[in-house]
């Protein structure tokens, strides 16, 4: 059984006075693992910088973030904005926390099964191409403006699940999956795109010691080094040396990802025994009536085995959960902050909106996201190649491929590489808030339109997972929902045959409940129990 917020403790392992404290804790880590807060957060950043950009504040502001900061050791000084800190350190952090979502997808998700992922890369690279086409379409015949082609180009994760968990458990697991996988090889068609096509001219000297940097990360890799401690470190060494190169310093995060262990130090086998073994000592040296700081032999016990349990899990996951809620509700939030200000007080909103960069962006977004994932996404099944998820539909297809257009990090973040004119930024901004908005609007209306049909059937999709499984690309939320439309049939044995299903199917499965039979059921149930109640004396 596991905690929440309103049973903290389902095992007591805590004192009683503690219990509130556990209770707020877990609350806390509800709401910053959650990807609807998340981006209903980075939502509320984009409308303050909006606000802010057209207010009398706006000067101040923009003044503010060209802040510098100056950092000196010895003879060296670096000095760089605040505005830069943001787009170059702290979105490589974001870069490093996207490395790591890749490479957990390309060990162990769902990139590792190439005939699964099949359909959701194809419709990766459709739904790159078409807004490129459409792009160029306005664009190819302006020198200043057709090497934008790359705006258009990337989903952002957090917004699209963040939408996709508000419609729960009336959308099926599949759809969820197809949409956050076809978001991963996005993010990898993107990050190629940023370091061949957006990145100044590289200084070999700086390339070749960044090289020798990822060939010591990977040297300790390969030495089994499983404490972050030199990664990070040494990470910071290859930032500054792709920093310097010319080509954008965010793909030292990515980089610095792919060299972290995903494996554990310990022996997990062993450590089975072993465990056990020292719960058992812990227990026999354990005096109830002694206080604790009192009972050496029991600490000691209990402390080598916390030691010991901590380094079961591998670093790669560690650092992904010390760094979700950092990046989503600090990094992305601010990035939105100092990128989402589009002024239209003192521009000319009728140029802005009739600018060949507004239209290649707007619709490359809009409409070229979702018919390049639909077309990929329809032959790869025609041929064969692959097959759609299963409980999906081609509403449910074209729901996912709509989301697929809201562009909103990415974008901007490309837009700041792709354009060096600040006006030709604006342009592109207001295409991508613009297309981000309505693709948001029109895919969430478009699948909780296939939910209510859902809903009318009275189908519920439950992703289940045992306890021990890590539910990624389901989302926690729609894996609460799911828990709860489950628990709330009230049925044990219906309990007791999930979980054999989901150990026959490797922990993870998804049911389809269809709650009108189960309320008829139910009614038929009442009814008889009221003929019978009707005969007692």
């Amino acid at each position: 059984m596991q905690p929440t917020a309103k049973n903290p403790d389902p095992h007591h392992i805590f004192i009683d006075e503690v219990q509130g404290h556990q209770r707020r804790w877990l609350k806390v880590v509800q709401i910053t693992s959650s990807s609807t807060k998340a981006a209903g957060i980075m939502l509320a950043a984009a409308i303050v910088a909006l606000i802010i950009a057209n207010s009398p504040a706006f000067e101040p502001f923009e003044e503010f973030w060209h802040t510098h900061v100056v950092v000196g050791v010895g003879a060296f000084v670096g000095e760089m904005s605040l505005g830069h800190i943001i787009n170059d350190i702290f979105m490589a952090v974001f870069f490093l926390l996207v490395g790591l979502e890749i490479k957990y997808e390309m060990t162990v998700g769902e990139l590792t099964n190439i005939r699964q992922a099949a359909l959701p890369i194809i419709a990766a690279f459709g739904g790159v191409l078409a807004p490129i086409v459409i792009y160029s379409i306005f664009n190819a015949a302006n020198p200043e403006t057709s090497h934008g082609w790359g705006v258009p180009t990337a989903t952002d994760i957090a917004f699209a699940l963040g939408i996709m968990a508000l419609l729960g458990s009336r959308v099926p697991n599949g759809v969820r999956v197809f949409l956050s996988t076809l978001a991963v090889a996005d993010d990898i068609i993107a990050i190629l795109v940023i370091a061949i096509f957006y990145g100044q001219s590289p200084s070999l000297m700086w390339l070749g010691v960044a090289a020798v940097v990822l060939v010591v990360l990977l040297m300790l890799n390969r030495a089994h080094v499983y404490s972050l401690a030199p990664y990070l470190l040494i990470g910071c060494l290859l930032w500054f040396a792709v920093f310097m190169s010319g080509v954008h310093s965010t793909i030292a995060g990515v980089l610095l990802a792919f060299t972290i262990p995903t494996g554990s130090r310990v022996n997990l086998h062993e450590f089975m025994t072993w465990s056990g073994d020292r719960v058992r000592e812990a227990r026999a040296a354990y005096v109830e009536t002694e206080p604790v700081v009192l009972q050496k032999d029991y600490m000691f016990t209990v402390s080598r085995l916390s030691k010991v349990a901590k380094q079961v899990v591998p670093p790669a996951t560690r650092l992904e959960h010390m760094l979700y809620p950092w990046v989503y509700f600090a990094v992305l939030p601010l990035f939105a902050l100092t990128n989402a200000d589009v002024n239209f007080l003192s521009g000319d909103v009728l140029a802005m909106i009739s600018s060949p960069v507004f239209y290649g962006v707007f619709f490359g977004l809009l409409l070229g996201k979702p018919i390049g994932i639909l077309i990929f996404s329809f032959l790869t099944v025609k041929l064969k190649i692959a097959s759609l998820p299963e409980n999906v539909n081609w509403m449910h297809m074209t729901g996912a491929g709509i989301l697929g257009g809201v562009g909103f990090t990415m974008a901007i973040f490309v837009a700041n590489l792709a354009f060096p004119e600040a006006l030709l930024i604006a342009d592109a901004k207001v295409g991508i808030l613009s297309a981000s908005l309505l693709a948001g609007v029109v895919g969430f209306l478009f699948l909780f339109i296939q939910a209510k049909a859902a809903e009318r059937q009275g189908i519920s999709y439950v992703s289940a997972s045992l306890d021990e499984v890590v539910r990624q690309t389901a989302g926690e939320e729609a894996a609460d929902m799911a828990d709860n439309v489950v628990l709330g049939l009230g049925d044990d044995e219906l309990v007791d045959d999930v979980r054999e299903v989901l150990e026959a199917e490797g922990g993870v499965a998804e049911f389809v409940v269809h709650e009108t039979a189960r309320a008829m059921t139910d009614a038929a149930d009442a009814a008889e129990a009221e003929d019978v109640a009707g005969t007692r004396p």
